[in-house]
């Protein structure tokens, strides 16, 4: 049996509507007809992609793992048949927090003098690979590891780390912070786009509560709320000021690597050059020279670094 993509969007449908019988109204089919392409599509594939055994449907690891690619095949699809998409494509450039830091402007404007007849689409998708993966964007400013499959990487810079603390903690009044001072306090997580984990401490001494949070701005939130303290990079304090929460550089902690990454099969026709002028726009640099940036009642104070958030 061929798999065809009306395959691919019914189960993408049941994955999002986390229901048979919504997914048929979603796709103007009855439920029999959308459970029996599900059905072929998980034989076809050898395996089980959602749980039955609960009344709220729920994807199988297989089926995480399978959503992903599906979920960009549609897309990719999609993007090919949009008449108006071929005539004037766009290099949708994602990012999970504060874009390039302060080289955004700068690149965004270049962009937009330099290669006109290409719009630069600068979106934010909270996601590990800020969309990419799932087809959402054409290439990424990404920070930290990147060891999602079927991607192609280029270092841009790296860039310090600080520490984010309630502007009314005792840790807010020193100039500077190590990770030790951290082990005591609860830490907050990004676990969808962020890349701190515990690892980032010796396993003595290391925080023994954390916190998880989904994004930038719950992460925030949780912080100014005296919830516990989170680790980022130099320059969320430049591009997410916040009144309750001050920035202190983490001089032991090792520092962030910038990249841009895209898909390595069939990548943009302006990757190449999203890559030199995002090189030009830092000047070559291949570091940021800054260990972090201070700060008081959430401002950026002095650090001059480039990228973008690692909370």
């Amino acid at each position: 049996m061929s798999i065809e993509l009306r395959h691919l969007r019914a189960f993408l449908a049941i994955a999002e509507e986390g229901n048979v019988t919504r997914a048929a109204a979603r796709l103007h089919l009855t439920q029999p007809a959308v459970s029996r392409t599900l059905a072929a599509l998980e034989k076809h594939l050898g395996v089980r992609l959602v749980d039955r055994s609960t009344h709220h449907l729920a994807l199988t690891s297989e089926g995480r793992a399978f959503h992903d690619r599906a979920a960009a095949a549609v897309a990719a699809f999609d993007a090919a048949l949009d008449a108006e998409h071929l005539r004037h494509r766009p290099l949708r450039l994602g990012h999970a927090w504060s874009a390039f830091g302060p080289y955004t402007t700068p690149l965004l404007r270049r962009w937009q003098r330099e290669h006109p007849e290409t719009p630069l689409e600068l979106l934010r998708v909270d996601d590990r690979t800020a969309g990419l993966v799932r087809g959402e964007v054409d290439a990424a400013l990404l920070r930290g590891p990147v060891d999602a499959p079927g991607l192609a990487t280029e270092e841009l810079t790296t860039e310090g780390r600080v520490a984010a603390v309630p502007t009314d903690s005792p840790l807010a009044g020193r100039p500077a912070l190590l990770l030790a001072d951290l082990a005591g306090e609860t830490v907050v997580l990004n676990t969808v786009s962020g890349t701190t984990t515990l690892d980032l401490w010796p396993p003595a001494p290391r925080p023994t509560g954390t916190l998880t949070v989904g994004n930038t701005d719950d992460w925030l939130t949780a912080i100014a709320a005296g919830r516990g303290v989170g680790v980022s990079s130099a320059s969320t304090a430049d591009m997410h000021p916040h009144p309750g929460v001050t920035y202190r550089p983490l001089t032991d902690a090792p520092p962030v690597h910038v990249v841009l990454a895209w898909r390595a099969t069939a990548p943009h026709p302006a990757t190449g050059a999203l890559v030199a002028l995002a090189h030009e726009v830092t000047g070559g640099a291949g570091s940021s020279g800054s260990s972090g940036s201070s700060g008081s009642s959430g401002s950026s104070g002095s650090s001059g670094s480039s990228g973008s958030s690692g909370t």
